[in-house]
């Protein structure tokens, strides 16, 4: 039976699964294909502008744009989950209106995304996809506005890479993920709010994930299947990542599903949209995500379920929301942004 409290730092190792509530399989927080290097060595660096405007969405109050124009992880130098060797390119050739005398990046696409999954797109030349439109149910537009297409592929908006083709990447274009930032107070045994002796700001927790692929704690996410709603891409990962039911019974998987569908419809606060600084990204394939933060404000939504890791998550667990506190990619500024909107501790 699902435990009637689940205590602040509480963790517990889980079992793997791939599938939940019959949603279809998402392969690998943030994407697809083997092991990504999310090594030190491939720094993400976010410039700090941070400018709030009004969203159309169902999600809140404002939206967060993140300059993620240093475009570093995008240009790593060896593509990762491969032997293959970019192009180098230096700051000042990465716009596409520079002029590159001799720029010739390597053609790589994954050998797992040549086998035509049903998330791949097939070859260019194969098929007319529509570019900067919904094409069928694959959102082909882009956060960052209409994107160059040239030779018949889409031109990576935030500037060369030095790799063409997809990679590990499916979908030609922008590729959509989203990513579920769920919070709750720290409270004491009385439910008070525990404050942080420095900042003397009430504490945040939030449920983060151990990366199989790479070891580093994230936000737990996945990609947007062709003509799902954002929404319940956020519900469903969230489910696979955090809180794997498919071992318990039918009744106790019911009440999980009812809590996370209560959370989940609440208004939450978008975080981010936009184009990711991802060490997958090409010339022709980038990503692009969403990412909400749902608050249990009282902790008697998820705060009281237990979790469990599935799908693609090594590790689950309650984390205080502190600067200190090392995260995947662009996962730390995500967070600082929600800290900011809650008026906690950072």
């Amino acid at each position: 039976m699902i435990r009637s409290v689940l205590r602040q730092n509480w963790f517990v190792s889980l079992r793997l699964v791939l599938t939940l509530f019959d949603f279809p399989h998402t392969v690998s927080t943030y994407g697809l294909g083997p092991v990504i290097d999310c090594s030190a060595g491939h720094p993400f660096r976010i410039l700090p502008a941070i400018a709030p405007i009004r969203s159309n969405s169902l999600y809140s109050k404002s939206v967060c744009t993140m300059s993620s124009s240093a475009h570093m992880k995008s240009r790593c130098p060896e593509y990762p989950g491969s032997k293959t060797k970019r192009f180098p390119v230096s700051d000042s050739q990465v716009d596409w209106s520079q002029g590159f005398q001799g720029y010739n990046p390597v053609n790589y696409t994954h050998p797992s995304v040549e086998k035509k999954p049903t998330w791949a797109d097939p070859e260019i030349g194969s098929f007319n996809p529509q570019f900067n439109s919904l094409d069928g149910a694959v959102d082909r537009r882009s956060f960052e506005g209409c994107y160059k297409v040239e030779d018949g592929k889409p031109l990576n908006p935030h500037g060369r890479t030095g790799l063409m083709g997809r990679g590990l990447l499916g979908r030609w274009g922008p590729n959509h993920a989203a990513d579920p930032i769920v919070t709750r107070w720290k409270v004491d045994a009385k439910g008070e709010k525990i404050l942080h002796h420095v900042s003397k700001k009430p504490i945040l927790q939030f449920v983060s994930i151990k990366r199989k692929d790479c070891g580093e704690w994230a936000i737990p996410g996945g990609m947007v299947d062709p003509g799902e709603k954002v929404s319940l891409t956020l519900q469903r990962e969230f489910s696979e990542e955090a809180l794997n039911s498919l071992g318990v019974s039918p009744l106790e998987r019911s009440k999980i599903h009812e809590r996370i569908t209560q959370l989940f419809q609440s208004p939450g606060f978008e975080v981010f949209k936009g184009y990711v600084d991802d060490p997958r990204n090409t010339d022709n394939a980038w990503m692009e995500t969403v990412a909400v933060n749902f608050h249990d404000e009282n902790g008697n939504s998820v705060s009281e379920l237990p979790l469990q890791a599935g799908d693609d998550a090594g590790q689950v667990q309650w984390v205080d929301v502190d600067s200190s506190f090392p995260l995947y990619a662009s996962h730390s500024h995500l967070l600082e942004l929600v800290a900011k909107q809650r008026k906690s501790h950072w």
